[in-house]
């Protein structure tokens, strides 16, 4: 491909920006979006998702969706993420973005500095969501698909406040998570999850041996 376009700089409407939102969460799935704009009609205020406020990042939603040559939002879940790593399970949802695509690319830019296994060439952009913006509009649909999924996960499982930090390892999280154990959505590879299933493995064992102590003990008594 060509050296890569200044800041924010539009692609060739046959090229798409892919990005994904939630690496770092302890709960909830990885989301990817692929984006292919439209350079005759640009999007003003694209940028890092994470730049951008909770509002502007709908707004900006809105608009990508309305205007985009080509958009689509795929996940990999959390089973998916254990079984096969969240580096693995964030390239498999941006397979499955890029897939189903009205309009198939013919080169793929992605955020970071690894790149998926897609059926066009594709290169990776450090910082590319702040740098392109079709990977800008990817890490907005991204991020607001994930927050969408983590709101409607909180209403089913309102104890973990999922609402507020959207998986994400805050104190808050942490002391849900000590208060409550862990629900279906929680990664359990993730160290915080894994840590505390192996506490509650132990003390399960301990009180299985504290059991088996008193029913040998009863035994014996009931010998004597």
């Amino acid at each position: 491909m060509p050296e890569l376009a200044p800041p924010l700089a539009l692609l060739p409407p046959s090229v798409c920006g892919i990005d994904e939102a939630g690496r770092g969460p302890l709960a909830g799935s990885v989301v990817a979006a692929a984006v292919i704009l439209d350079p005759e009609n640009p999007i003003p205020g694209l940028n890092d998702s994470k730049k951008l406020s909770a509002r502007r990042r709908e707004q900006l939603a809105k608009l990508i969706r309305e205007q985009a040559l080509a958009w689509a939002v795929a996940k990999a879940s959390a089973v998916e993420i254990d079984e096969i790593n969240i580096l693995q399970a964030s390239f498999l949802a941006m397979r499955r973005a890029v897939a189903v695509l009205k309009i198939q690319p013919i080169a793929a830019v992605v955020d970071g500095n690894r790149c998926p296994q897609l059926p066009m060439p594709v290169s990776a952009v450090v910082k590319g969501d702040g740098k392109i913006a079709a990977i800008a509009a990817a890490s907005i649909l991204a991020k607001t698909a994930r927050d969408e999924e983590m709101r409607a996960l909180h209403t089913i499982y309102p104890q973990y406040g999922f609402d507020r930090h959207m998986g994400y390892p805050t104190a808050a999280h942490l002391a849900a998570l000590k208060a409550h154990g862990i629900c279906p959505q929680h990664r359990k590879s993730y160290a915080p999850v894994a840590a505390l299933l192996s506490r509650q493995k132990s003390d399960v064992r301990g009180r299985e041996s504290e059991k088996a102590a008193i029913l040998v003990q009863s035994e014996l008594f009931s010998l004597s």
